[in-house]
């Protein structure tokens, strides 16, 4: 019985490497590479071509969301220009799906269909689950993100780790691209963005809260404290603009300036127009700010849901005796 076990498995050991013979040879000799080597290398080019086609009509909705006036259409265009980058990359990994198997259909025209799609689909997932590991964790991580849309071209974004902030230029499945504040170009592999910080409409919104003895001077101070810091898109986006007046007492007068700021230059009103405005109210005769400008963050709908949040945690319980619900309970289960 022993001898007639190790003869079989001899024979299907036999059988096995004869197998993987005949298979490394229809598959790795001269002839099949060259023409997997031809059939990647037309994926490619045409991928190429696409990308060409594609980017010249990126660049045309670009320009047209750069001209539009209104938010809405402006937020429409960066979404279908992102949606356009992404397909580049989406069709060059069906390209070369579609290469290997052709590939494959060439180098074995006696199989059937069905065989030789299962054959190419399992020598494609051989290739991309052993040799691309890394690449496919970079493409599900990438595909992740572009489902739940976290940012898209144009976005100005800040990411933790690693320690990155721009503006997103492209997006692939692998990777993305993102033009520095100082003009440098940073690629960053998707696997590595473990969350990121999108500015909203691409700037930062800070108020400023005087305490005044006048409401006309502050206003006129306020005014003057613009004509003293640097403007420009990348700069202070929008001056600082008085959206509020409110008189607390018979010389305390509340005002509140809000102005924006491009990301990471919030030190223009946090601290540079606070100084202005010190410096300015030392050299009056008479002192106007009763104390120091307040600078704080004054994003509207951040506002909007700590107000909520608050009101909702400020709102009673109702409360309600414990032992008399169970009490009419057990009675009304008695009756």
């Amino acid at each position: 019985m022993i001898q007639f076990f190790a003869a079989t498995s001899d024979i299907d050991v036999e059988q096995t490497k004869s197998a993987l013979q005949k298979v490394g040879e229809s598959i790795f000799n001269w002839e099949s590479l060259v023409i997997l080597f031809v059939c990647i290398a037309a994926a490619l080019i045409a991928g190429s071509l696409f990308a060409f086609l594609v980017r010249k009509i990126t660049k045309s909705v670009a320009r047209s969301a750069d001209q539009a006036t209104n938010l809405g259409t402006v937020n429409r265009l960066r979404r279908v220009e992102t949606t356009l980058i992404i397909s580049i990359a989406i069709i060059r990994l069906l390209l070369v799906v579609m290469a290997v198997y052709v590939w494959w259909a060439i180098t074995h025209p006696n199989s059937s269909s069905a065989s030789s799609v299962i054959g190419a689909g399992a020598l494609t997932a051989v290739i991309l689950g052993g040799a691309l590991t890394p690449l496919l964790r970079d493409f599900s991580f990438g595909a992740g993100m572009m489902a739940e849309r976290w940012f898209g071209v144009g976005d100005l974004i800040s990411i933790d780790f690693p320690n990155v902030q721009g503006v997103v230029e492209r997006i692939t499945l692998r990777s993305t691209k993102i033009r520095g504040l100082n003009g440098e170009v940073i690629w960053v592999a998707n696997q590595t963005i473990n969350g990121v910080k999108v500015a909203q409409k691409g700037v930062r919104r800070t108020a400023i809260e005087i305490f005044a003895n006048d409401p006309d001077a502050a206003e006129a101070m306020v005014e003057k404290v613009n004509k003293l810091l640097p403007g420009g898109l990348s700069l202070l986006v929008s001056p600082l603009e008085v959206v509020e007046v409110e008189q607390r007492d018979e010389d305390i007068w509340h005002i509140t300036a809000v102005g924006e700021t491009a990301p990471e230059r919030e030190w223009i009103l946090e601290k540079a127009a606070v100084d202005i405005f010190k410096q300015l109210d030392a050299k009056l005769e008479k002192p106007l700010l009763i104390v120091d400008p307040v600078p704080r963050y004054a994003d509207k709908d951040t506002e909007r849901l700590i107000s909520r949040a608050v009101k909702n945690a400020r709102k009673t319980q109702r409360s309600y005796k414990h032992r008399k619900v169970v009490k009419d309970e057990r009675d009304a289960y008695k009756r």
